[in-house]
């Protein structure tokens, strides 16, 4: 049963941050509501004030420029990203990522924001996009501040935003030449939310070798766990089997995955280094392509 609350509904960003100052020492954000009036109906979290944000055209948005790269407002839906022409050509990791989030009924309905803000290191997102080198914008009536989507992930369910701040926008570089970036997550139900996940992006230089690149695992510690001893060990480096196999051991013995009703932790290990290699060699094949 959800404790009594007052629903608040600004028709504005300004409005909307006047109203998280009035009200910061008891109120919560609502952007879909896919995560949050779940936690509020099991009781675990109760506020006097709800200040819903979804209806905020300010927020949905998708602008792309070939120098600035990707800008998403927080209220833009899963849906609308996965169905977005742009980001279908400029970033088709994200499309792909979007079609396996959940259902159609929560993509149609859960924002790009909401689910950032909800730190759930389930979450897709997260993931694919600190793999993408993404930063987040938050503000409050103060003003506004960007910082690196990596940073702003901190723990189970915590994220980096301060009192009285809400997520704005994402924004994602456009990637370099010769760029490949996979996602891939392991469910059983199709649905459901990923047991583990792993995300990769690849940049290789005019020789073919390993210029950059970045592996991020999901549902794989506290917050979305970056694998940099494999980054380490692929730069440099030509396409070899051997170094994606040792880069899933790797991955498998540097996250923190937990045991749970859905799998025991060595399980989540192995499934992590499996898809840690896979991600790698798909997305080095689309960085030749």
């Amino acid at each position: 049963m959800i404790h009594d609350f007052t629903y608040l509904k600004p028709s504005s960003l300004k409005e909307a941050l006047t109203m998280l100052e009035e009200h910061k020492d008891d109120c919560k954000v609502i952007c879909g509501g896919q995560s949050l009036l779940i936690i509020m109906r099991q009781g675990l979290l109760v506020t006097d004030y709800l200040i819903d944000i979804k209806h905020i055209k300010e927020l949905d948005y998708i602008q792309f420029d070939a120098k600035a790269g990707l800008k998403i407002g927080a209220t833009t839906t899963h849906h609308t990203i996965e169905t977005s022409d742009v980001i279908k050509k400029n970033y088709p990791v994200l499309v792909a990522m979007e079609n396996k989030l959940a259902s159609i009924q929560v993509r149609n309905w859960g924002t790009i924001g909401g689910n950032l803000a909800h730190g759930d290191p389930s979450g897709d997102p997260a993931s694919v996009l600190i793999a993408l080198k993404a930063n987040i914008k938050v503000g409050n009536a103060k003003g506004g501040r960007t910082l690196t989507l990596e940073d702003f992930c901190v723990d189970f369910f915590e994220t980096a935003l301060e009192e009285g701040e809400i997520v704005l926008e994402v924004q994602v570089p456009t990637p370099e030449a010769k760029t490949g970036a996979t996602y891939q997550k392991f469910n059983l139900l199709e649905s459901d939310q990923g047991m583990v996940a792993a995300a990769a992006a690849v940049t290789l230089n005019g020789g073919g070798k390993c210029k950059d690149v970045r592996v991020v695992l999901g549902n794989a510690g506290p917050k979305p766990v970056r694998i940099k001893r494999v980054e380490e060990l692929l730069r440099g480096k030509g396409y070899d089997e051997k170094l994606f196999a040792e880069a899933g051991k790797i991955a498998s013995e540097d996250c923190e995955p937990v045991t749970d009703i859905h799998a025991s932790e060595e399980h989540r290990r192995h499934l992590l280094g499996v898809l840690t290699k896979r991600m790698l060699k798909q997305a080095w094949e689309q960085a030749k392509g």
